[in-house]
């Protein structure tokens, strides 16, 4: 089966194309918000502009034609509306021109099955970091995720980003503000936790508080607290993983999602997961960040089990939560 998948959630236009779980092309664009952050309406403006080129690159890549591709599969959600919009008009003009049937992935489960698959796991526990998410995952016996843990309030991704526009950084993003971070020292911050959950805005509201302290003698300040801040959501996070890990007995742990990609993360979790004989999977950074070859590949799991998504029911859902999987697909 050769699938081509659409992924639109949020920044990101990308399309990949997938056969029998091996990737033959990953094309990603990336609109850069900078300072003013993700406008929706300029979000789709630029997968608008995109789509074409990206697509003519994914299947050029790929050495297929599109009449090789048996199904289009695409970024249902959760996401923004705007963008997520574009991408499943594309999808939608493409089966409709070429004949070919739809997919709808939720966005979170194309995360998690494409570092599963890559990291040769089956049924670990799942920790997925993302900009709007960040939720401790496992699988039910029908093999729907449950959520045992998650943040309260903004996902881990987007306390970074924020903290990084409340700073003026020119790429408000985590992977500028992990580079800033380098060399700091560290500053005390609130440590929230609840559980297996997480609370955030409190830890950035002291960060923004603390980058303005003047006090902080012969640092720079902004770099100290920009380490302190990830260091500290860093620890929260390891925290309420290992407590999940103890509670369901899982001996893998697979970490997945945008944040996923940063080193520190990776070396905190690794030597925890040493420490208590689990097993620690991470995928390569190009199948962590948004991408279309994970769509694809879990449009393919979808395909196999539910078959293709009637046209009238390919839109959007802005919250399509991972634990609303079997309602929705039923």
């Amino acid at each position: 089966m050769i699938s081509l998948g659409i992924e639109c959630t949020a920044h990101t236009l990308s399309i990949g194309i997938v056969k029998d779980g091996t990737a033959l092309s990953n094309v990603i664009d990336t609109y850069s918000g900078g300072k003013e952050g993700l406008i929706p309406r300029k979000l789709a403006d630029h997968h608008a502009s995109v789509f074409a080129e990206v697509l003519e690159k994914s299947v050029a890549s790929a050495r297929v034609s599109i009449e090789d591709i048996d199904i289009v599969s695409f970024s249902q959600g959760p996401g923004i509306g705007s963008p997520l919009s574009v991408g499943i008009a594309g999808a939608k003009y493409l089966a409709l021109m070429h004949g070919k049937e739809l997919v709808g992935v939720n966005h979170c489960f194309a995360h998690v099955k494409i570092s599963e698959h890559l990291c040769k796991m089956r049924d670990p526990l799942v920790l997925y970091l993302s900009g709007g998410n960040t939720q401790i995952l496992l699988a039910d016996h029908d093999g729907y995720y449950n959520i045992l843990g998650e943040t309260l309030d903004i996902g881990i991704g987007n306390l970074f980003d924020n903290f990084a526009r409340a700073i003026h950084m020119e790429n408000a993003h985590g992977s500028a503000l992990a580079k800033l971070a380098e060399g700091g020292k560290y500053v005390e911050l609130p440590y929230s936790v609840k559980g297996m959950n997480l609370v955030f805005s409190g830890l950035l509201t002291a960060a923004e508080k603390a980058a303005k302290n003047k006090k902080i003698p012969q640092r720079d300040t902004k770099k100290d607290v920009a380490f302190s801040l990830m260091e500290t959501a860093f620890a929260m996070t390891c925290e309420v993983t290992e407590r999940a890990l103890f509670l369901t007995k899982k001996r893998d742990l697979v970490l997945c999602g945008g944040v996923a990609q940063n080193r520190r993360l990776q070396q905190m979790l690794e030597s925890m997961c040493d420490e208590d004989g689990i097993r620690f999977g991470v995928a390569p950074d190009e199948f962590n960040r948004d991408n279309g070859a994970m769509i694809a590949y879990a449009g393919s799991l979808l395909y196999k089990r539910y078959g293709a998504l009637p046209i009238e029911k390919c839109v959007p859902i802005t919250n399509y939560r991972i634990d609303r999987m079997k309602e929705i697909l039923g």
